[in-house]
């Protein structure tokens, strides 16, 4: 049994060439967490030990022998690929643990525009096959602000969602089949079928598992037409988020499927659209596809305003939210500006905590998270913006994006303690109490681990069940998704 560093990569030297293991200080501490503490780690101070080495396979024959050895020597695996985690699905809370990142597994392995899938491997980003489809005249329809970084193995494991999700769906609805490595060795393969009913879609054990029952080597997702020339754009100005998300209900539940569909807070809407928001709330529209989808969607936007016309006070000019919506997405060069803004300025901005609800209560819950906050939050004053904005809905109900900015009036390693877990906990709580989720897309991760069992209820018995089947040595990213006592220690 493994029971040093030292043995741990002396181990991996005999699995693996040189090139696939890094031992660089600079980035097994960069490894060490992902952007959830992003200014402790900007400032040096993060609480968490560095994993032992990164390292980085080819093949999923590879992953096998990797996760074999682990598993037989007790050694915590994080699995990573692309890295714009956001809950602490990264962060490392053991002493031995190894990253198995998916930059070697990079290649396309098939686009057919007959079956309208393509086919990648873990460590392609999203961007490049996005760029690809293109020049062929189709799309992933997946667009979430981390597109140019993030890649296909995260984006499943943590069931991520993107900006066009009202009509193309999430991760979840666009996953066709996938392979898949467990602790034990297996390598698994999900085929590729429009829709079977051969028992329990088992796709859903590895699409949002973060990292926590098996490390994903391969997908296949559908791809869509791409009818660019025919987007339309609608921006409006409201007196409220109710009124918002009473248009945004009256348009889905119609039957209608708007790209994006947006109701922003009035402060939430002053960072995004400081140039024309008026100090009121934001409603944003885009819908794309066939020119007959188009008109028809259009007509049901507009005819929906005309509905709730007492909240709306005027509507934007549509080149204003198109220019908004092509400079959404962030770089790496992004977060780069962002970390140093942070480190020269002692101030966080867009912190979030999503979550969702039906439509009967997710304007309740907004309110009481806000009026909350205001109310209760010892540092309050520190707060530079509170707000939310929901933008991704369904027949059943929406989501709501809680986003807060704060100075940073502590030391480092207090800024979560002091900010965002006392107002992440509002959030949950406000939520779990009227039957929301407290997660709709970002997963629980490490931070939001302590409200497992009561997200799911009665129903935590499957989850935890999974963990034991098919990570019965507990080697698979500790401390995401599974509470554990251990790991409370880092919960600071």
């Amino acid at each position: 049994m493994v029971k040093t560093k030292e043995e741990l990569i002396k181990g991996l030297y005999d699995l693996l060439e040189e090139t696939q293991i890094n031992l660089e200080e600079e980035d097994l501490y960069e490894a060490s967490a992902d952007r959830y503490k992003k200014y402790a780690k900007a400032k040096k101070v993060l609480n968490v030990p560095a994993p032992a080495a990164i390292v980085y396979p080819y093949t999923a024959e590879e992953v096998q022998k990797l996760l074999v050895y682990c598993n037989e020597n007790q050694i915590n695996v994080i699995p990573r690929s692309g890295k714009t985690a956001t809950e602490g699905g990264l962060e490392n809370w053991k002493e031995l643990t190894i990253v198995i990142d998916a930059k070697n597994l990079n290649k396309i392995i098939k686009i057919d525009t007959y079956n309208m899938q393509a086919t990648v491997q873990a460590g392609v980003q999203l961007q490049v096959l996005e760029d690809e489809l293109r020049k062929l005249g189709y799309t992933t329809g997946h667009s979430p602000q981390s597109k140019p970084v993030a890649e296909y193995g995260g984006l499943v494991a943590t069931r991520s969602i993107g900006q066009f999700s009202t009509l193309y769906g999430g991760i979840e609805d666009m996953v066709v089949g996938l392979e898949c490595v467990f602790p034990n060795g297996h390598i698994s393969r999900i085929k590729n079928v429009p829709r079977r009913s051969g028992g329990p879609d088992i796709r859903h054990i590895p699409i949002g598992n973060e990292g926590t029952l098996c490390y994903i080597t391969e997908v296949t997702v559908k791809i869509f037409k791409y009818y660019p020339d025919n987007n339309k754009f609608y921006g409006y100005l409201i007196d409220d988020v109710d009124t918002g998300i009473k248009i945004l209900r009256e348009v889905v539940t119609e039957g209608f499927r708007p790209s994006v569909a947006r109701t922003y807070s009035e402060e939430d809407a002053r960072q995004h659209f400081y140039h024309f928001y008026k100090g009121k709330c934001v409603l944003i529209f885009m819908a794309e596809g066939p020119k007959g989808l188009v008109k028809a969607t259009c007509d049901a936007i507009e005819e929906a305003v005309e509905k709730f016309k007492d909240g709306v006070c005027e509507q934007v000019d549509s080149q204003l939210i198109q220019d908004w919506f092509e400079h959404l997405n962030w770089s790496q060069q992004d977060l780069d500006d962002e970390r140093q803004g942070m480190i020269d300025n002692d101030r966080h901005d867009g912190y979030t905590t999503e979550i969702s609800a039906d439509w009967e209560h997710i304007t309740q819950i907004y309110y009481n998270v806000i009026n909350r906050i205001r109310n209760e939050y010892e540092m309050a004053d520190d707060l530079t913006m509170l707000g939310g904005h929901s933008s991704h809905s369904y027949i059943n109900g929406t989501n709501m994006y809680f986003v807060y900015n704060y100075n940073i009036n502590c030391a480092p390693e207090d800024e979560l303690r002091v900010y965002h877990h006392p107002i992440q906990r509002i959030i949950v709580e406000e939520t779990l109490k009227l039957g929301g989720s407290m997660c709709h897309h970002h997963g629980i991760g490490k931070y939001r681990n302590e409200w497992t069992k009561e997200e799911h209820g009665s129903a935590y018995y499957m989850l935890e069940t999974l963990k034991k089947a098919f990570d019965p040595n507990g080697i698979m990213n500790f401390g995401t998704i599974f509470p554990e006592e251990e790991g409370k220690k880092y919960q600071q």
